[in-house]
């Protein structure tokens, strides 16, 4: 019910529908022609095209925004009296936490399909491992994203500023994205750069779903992100739902 509810709100909303089809739109076309020009570095996969490169990466950054705006969203329901209905309802207070991440995670599956979708019709690109490497490297994705939702309702819940945690979207969003591997090799990066990006977590979920889709050396490695997403979700979850019981 709680899903159900979450899920509504945001069908409902034709702004919410139209800025989720349009963003992953925008992130391909947008990053597929700057950043195209870059594929003939030379520490890039021999045989490999740049949207085959790329595309992993978006997958995996398209999660992370969707996961970002979950903790707003957390925030204004908060603030627009939403959740102090549910809290008068018997319901246990991680139930509504758990129902926002799965509506969530929803709403980023389709963001993925879409732009999957849009990948294959538009550049021709399909993973190297078939079929199997379109659901491993969705499902990857989709995990990663789900374990950093929970750090964003964690944040929401303890800061409880829409504002604030817009600010903090920002600052986490561009270094993560930007100082991993996600659109060159850390080998072609600056060695200052390319030093962040080895430490950086979003490179080890960018390389392991590249890695799948690609049929690369390094295909363990997801079962490593999916372990991490799992783990950073169990313990973002009980700060979440302490939090979260905090007096308004």
């Amino acid at each position: 019910m709680l899903t159900g509810r979450s899920l509504h709100a945001t069908l409902t909303d034709w702004r919410l529908v139209m800025l989720n089809l349009v963003q992953p739109v925008v992130i391909l076309v947008l990053f597929t022609q700057v950043f195209g020009s870059l594929a003939s570095g030379a520490s890039f996969p021999a045989g490999v095209d740049y949207i085959e490169f790329l595309m992993p990466a978006i997958l995996v950054n398209t999660a992370l925004q969707s996961s970002i705006q979950s903790g707003v969203g957390l925030v204004d329901d908060m603030k627009n009296g939403v959740l102090n209905r549910l809290r008068s309802l018997p319901i246990r207070p991680s139930s509504i936490l758990v129902a926002r991440s799965i509506s969530d995670l929803v709403r980023t599956g389709f963001q993925l399909v879409v732009i999957h979708t849009l990948a294959s019709a538009l550049f021709g690109y399909y993973p190297a491992t078939g079929f199997p490497g379109v659901l491993i490297s969705l499902s990857l994705a989709l995990v990663v994203g789900w374990g950093i939702t929970w750090v964003f309702l964690a944040l929401g819940t303890w800061m409880r500023n829409a504002e604030v945690m817009q600010s903090v979207s920002v600052l986490t969003m561009f270094p993560l994205m930007f100082a991993s591997s996600a659109y060159v090799p850390i080998a072609d990066m600056p060695a200052w750069l390319g030093a962040v990006a080895t430490v950086n977590p979003l490179t080890y979920a960018v390389d392991a779903t590249r890695a799948v889709a690609l049929g690369l050396p390094g295909g363990g490695s997801a079962l490593l992100a999916t372990a991490i997403s799992l783990v950073i979700a169990g313990i973002s979850g009980v700060i979440a739902t302490t939090g979260f019981r905090r007096p308004q």
